[in-house]
């Protein structure tokens, strides 16, 4: 059996039905752009370690991030154990690969300046679809969380917001659509407190709206992924910010909350992380502001 033949039928039988429509279309890209055009027409036992680590180093020579090559190798391991498993193959050399160390990103914030200049003119031009960001800000929503979140999500009386359901654009039909699927993990199903601070304004945001998402769009679905990271662009372009990531908002305000106090346990349910330690280990080091501040009063009993 062609190795294509088998990955194929691996991505059909096996992972459509137990992974998310994102995850299955993603494997399924990886699989028509990377691993069919070099190893589809091997059979399955001349898979070799050999012909696998070269196929993993052709990767890195095409210049392809570290976290992509990974992510590929993952696929074509996954899908060699499950065919011994089933009895496709004899043996599979896939544990051979050496794949290139990954590094943690770095975690890109906004610092307070930059924040407040944000904050400053969406309040001041009150323009209700620029107001996830300032949610983002004080709730640390993924973009895609943000984006699926309706009103019904949110309870005024409790003061706090149900995270059930994300989404993200698909390619479908000629043109990108709205997809809603289950959060990232299990772990980013959550209950958010929200600073009453910001209660007054959602609740008067939302009744000057029909649209059942608390970010509108043009259409009653709110809005689009894409369409929302290019609103924010401009918005940082119009202010001569620096360009960041939507996502560098979620990193200011696990930034911002570290440096008010906030312990680590309670910081990773809010971001909905699975273990404390990843929250330790990805924002303890991107505090530089607060770190000079707490390290210049150390500084002083030199006086």
């Amino acid at each position: 059996m062609l190795y294509k033949e088998w990955l194929k039928e691996w991505l059909e039988l096996y992972v459509k039905p137990s992974a998310k429509e994102r995850t299955y279309q993603k494997y399924l890209r990886q699989a028509e752009k990377y691993i069919v055009p070099a190893l589809g027409e091997y059979e399955m036992d001349a898979l070799t370690a050999v012909r696998l680590q070269r196929f993993s180093a052709s990767l890195t020579e095409r210049g392809l991030a570290t976290n992509t090559t990974n992510g590929i190798v993952s696929v074509l391991k996954s899908s060699l154990k499950q065919a011994v498993a089933f009895g496709m193959a004899n043996r599979q050399f896939a544990d051979c690969i050496v794949r290139p160390k990954s590094r943690e990103k770095k975690v890109v914030s906004f610092c307070k300046e930059e924040q407040k200049k944000i904050e400053r003119y969406i309040l001041e031009k009150r323009k209700p679809k620029l107001f996830g960001v300032i949610l983002c800000l004080y709730t640390g929503l993924r973009i895609g969380e943000l984006l699926a979140l309706t009103w019904s999500d949110l309870d005024f009386a409790s003061g706090v917001l149900t995270v059930t359901k994300s989404c993200h654009d698909s390619w479908k039909n000629g043109r990108y659509v709205k997809v809603f699927d289950a959060p990232k993990t299990q772990n980013s199903e959550r209950v958010i407190p929200i600073p009453r601070q910001l209660l007054c304004y959602l609740k008067k945001l939302k009744t000057h709206t029909r649209c059942p998402f608390v970010v509108t769009g043009k259409t009653e679905q709110g809005a689009q992924v894409r369409s929302y990271q290019k609103t924010f662009e401009l918005l940082l372009r119009k202010l001569g910010i620096p360009h960041k990531g939507f996502h560098a908002l979620r990193h200011t305000f696990a930034t911002r909350a570290l440096e008010v106090g906030m312990d680590i346990k309670t910081l990773a349910e809010i971001l909905g992380h699975k273990n404390p330690m990843i929250t330790l280990q990805r924002y303890a080091h991107s505090m530089i502001e607060h770190k000079t501040e707490m390290m210049n009063k150390v500084g002083r009993l030199l006086q």
